[in-house]
This record gives C-alpha cells, sequence and structure tokens, in this order.
C-alpha cells in the first residue's frame, strides 16, 4: 500500500475519519482536494473544512480548486502523478479527474448500493424504516453512484437510531473499508461487480419542506421521520396555541406512547415533564425539541420556561 501515490478527496469530519485511517495504516497520501473556505458563525470567519484543518496539522498538501476543470487545478493535479484517488463526501468530479490516475478513482458511499443513490442516503434509510444500511467502496463512472462495486459492509439500524448516530457508525465502518479497498488495489486483488439494474429506493437532497411532519400518519411513521432528520436538519412542525402566533417547532426525539386518546396533532401537556402527541395510530411522546430561537432541549426543561395550554395542536 505504502507504494501507491494516492491523492485524497473530501470535507466534512465523515471523510476525515477515512483519511486518517489511511495513514495509520501506512497509506502515502500525497495530496488532498478538499473544499474552498466558507464563512461561518456570526462572525463569518473564513474557516477552513475540516479535511483540510486534519490535513495541514500531518503536513499534507492541499488544494482547493474553486472549479475541477481548472487548467491550473487539472495540472497541479497531474503533477501529483496519483496511482489512485479516493473519494469521501466530495462534490460530483468531471471525467478528465476521476479518470486521471491509471488505478482509477474509488468513492465510499454511505449506503449498501444500488439503494439510496443520492446526496440523503443515511436519512432515507432511517426515514424508510430500514433495518439495515452500510457503506459501499465503487469505481466512479459517469452516472453517480451507478459503478462497479468494489466492497460492502452492512450495519443495523436499530429502533432508537437516528440519523446522526448512523451516520458516525458509518464513518468508522466506511475508514475501515477505505483502508480494505486501498490495500486490495494496491496487490491487484479487486474484482468489481456491476451494480443490478432494479426498481431502486433513492436518497435525493432532502428540503425544508420535506422535513415538515404530517400528523395524518402513523407514530412509526413520524417516529422514523424524526429519527431520520435527527439532529440535522430536523424534522420540524407548527405549534398553534388559541389566541397566539403559531411557532415553529422542531422535533429531534420521541417514542410510542401507551396512550391513543388523542386526535392527529392534538397537544397533551401535564406542564411538567410530559408533551403528548396525536397521530392516527398510537400518541406519540415527545422528549426533545427546540421553540425558534432557543436551543434544543429535554421536554422536562423545555417545560420550566414554556407552557402549553389546553387546546393547542401541531400543525
Amino acid at each position: 500500500m505504502q507504494d501507491l501515490r494516492i491523492v485524497f478527496m473530501g470535507t466534512p469530519d465523515f471523510a476525515t475519519e477515512s483519511l486518517k485511517a489511511l495513514l495509520n495504516a501506512g497509506g502515502n497520501v500525497v495530496a488532498v482536494i478538499t473544499a474552498p473556505d466558507k464563512p461561518a458563525g456570526r462572525g463569518r470567519k473564513l474557516t477552513a473544512s475540516p479535511v483540510k484543518q486534519f490535513a495541514v496539522d500531518k503536513g499534507i498538501k492541499v488544494l482547493q480548486p474553486e472549479k475541477l476543470k481548472s487548467p491550473d487545478f487539472l495540472d497541479e493535479l497531474a503533477a501529483l502523478k496519483a496511482d489512485l484517488q479516493v473519494v469521501v463526501a466530495f462534490r460530483m468530479l468531471p471525467e478528465v479527474v476521476w479518470n486521471m490516475p491509471p488505478k482509477g478513482t474509488f468513492n465510499l458511499h454511505a449506503s449498501l448500493l444500488p439503494e439510496y443513490r443520492g446526496a440523503a442516503p443515511i436519512n432515507w434509510a432511517v426515514i424508510n424504516g430500514e433495518k439495515k444500511t452500510g457503506v459501499t467502496t465503487f469505481f466512479l463512472k459517469h452516472e453517480i453512484d451507478t459503478g462497479d462495486i468494489i466492497f460492502q459492509e452492512e450495519v443495523p439500524i436499530l429502533p432508537y437510531d437516528t440519523a446522526g448516530t448512523i451516520h458516525d457508525k458509518l464513518m468508522v465502518k466506511g475508514a475501515e473499508l477505505v483502508v480494505k479497498t486501498v490495500e486490495a488495489v494496491s496487490k491487484n486483488e479487486v474484482n468489481p461487480i456491476p451494480q443490478p439494474e432494479k426498481e431502486l429506493k433513492p436518497a435525493p437532497k432532502i428540503f425544508k419542506e420535506d422535513c415538515r411532519i404530517n400528523w395524518q400518519e402513523t407514530d412509526e411513521k413520524i417516529n422514523n421521520k424524526i429519527r431520520g432528520l435527527s439532529p440535522y436538519p430536523a424534522a420540524w412542525t407548527e405549534l398553534s396555541i388559541p389566541e397566539a402566533e403559531k411557532k415553529p417547532v422542531k422535533i429531534f426525539l420521541t417514542e410510542k406512547a401507551e396512550s391513543n386518546i388523542l386526535k392527529p396533532g392534538e397537544i397533551y401537556c401535564d406542564g411538567k415533564q410530559l408533551i403528548l402527541a396525536g397521530t392516527t395510530s398510537q400518541d406519540l411522546k415527545i422528549n426533545e425539541l427546540q421553540v425558534a430561537g432557543k436551543k434544543r432541549m429535554k421536554t422536562e426543561d423545555f417545560l420550566r420556561g414554556h407552557n402549553i395550554p389546553e387546546g393547542a395542536y401541531f400543525i
């Protein structure tokens, strides 16, 4: 593996774990390609991506192209003479980039391909109530997430898992799979398998309206949606209180209640530690929520400073 000259492409924490694992395994990472620094926080200070921060700390050359087809960037990339490129949580690459190294370019995707191709595979797997997901390495080709599969590893989705906990599990499992894939490529021991063509569950980008809770659904479907969007971008609803303005509310954690007494969206609150919301089946117990302008709180903490009167609804 040390004989391979590797260029690593990635941006968020999910990718940093794979880069770290590659270096720990003795990988010869000659450069990192990551997103340009972006304004962040209240002061809008330019901030480096997690991958850049890690690479700089390790003394690895960093390139941050605005445009991946820029002649200057392509010249710099070619000069690196990479044998292999590894992509984890990066943007779509043009063919002139992914076709450059002699041993190809492979990507780590956070699903068991061909299911859940797209931008939000972790969220949609949990939203859809899947019992398992996983990670896949595959060689890039023209159509996104369709290349020949190298390796896959499964990860169970447990009843209490959220998109956040699954993200962290796949981040670690994916890093292990990246190392396994690079080792196999270095030994010429890969036998890629074409992805089967069948009716598939997609994983498109999630927009704000996709996150709105529909209380005219079952407790299971609503709970899965809340888990699949927690902690980010978060499921939301509106709190309607008689003779008051509606307030947007994000809900991060729920569980099925024993009762089935409330109409869809109807709220029961004991004023101390319990908020129940009605669905078309069992009531849901709200465990963590956030009102606009406030921080995320457990229900009992929320109720110390907020009153939900009788007649309130989620809509």
